[in-house]
């Protein structure tokens, strides 16, 4: 099992800056992936970045170029830097790890991001 716990959402003005922290605990050494998702009401949920347990990142076009995701040396809490923001980036961003040799899912549950001025 794995528990991960999301930090660091808020209410930020167009062109901002935020930084969302993912602490992942329990069996973190079978952590394959860490990714950041964002769900908006009525839409399906998306994936934003992820990062594997190598340190190798990946982006949704969207966001290319204004985040970033990175882990600590311990692996256990991935950040993702948010910088640019649009008020299309306002929605729910949850943390996910992929664990195990079959890939098992974990979310947490999720911090709101409001994009406003």
């Amino acid at each position: 099992q794995v528990q991960l716990v999301e930090s660091g959402g808020g209410l930020v003005q167009p062109g901002g800056s935020l930084r969302l922290s993912c602490a992942a605990s329990g069996k973190i050494f079978s952590i394959n992936v860490m990714a950041w998702y964002r769900q908006a009401p009525g839409k399906q949920r998306e994936r934003v970045a992820f990062i594997t347990s190598g340190g190798t990142p990946d982006y949704a076009d969207f966001v290319k170029g204004r985040f970033t995701i990175s882990s600590n040396n311990a692996k256990n809490t991935v950040f993702l830097q948010m910088n640019s923001l649009k008020p299309e980036d306002t929605t729910v961003y949850y943390c996910n790890a992929e664990a195990g040799p079959w890939g098992m899912d974990y979310w947490g549950k999720g911090t709101l991001v409001t994009v406003s001025s």
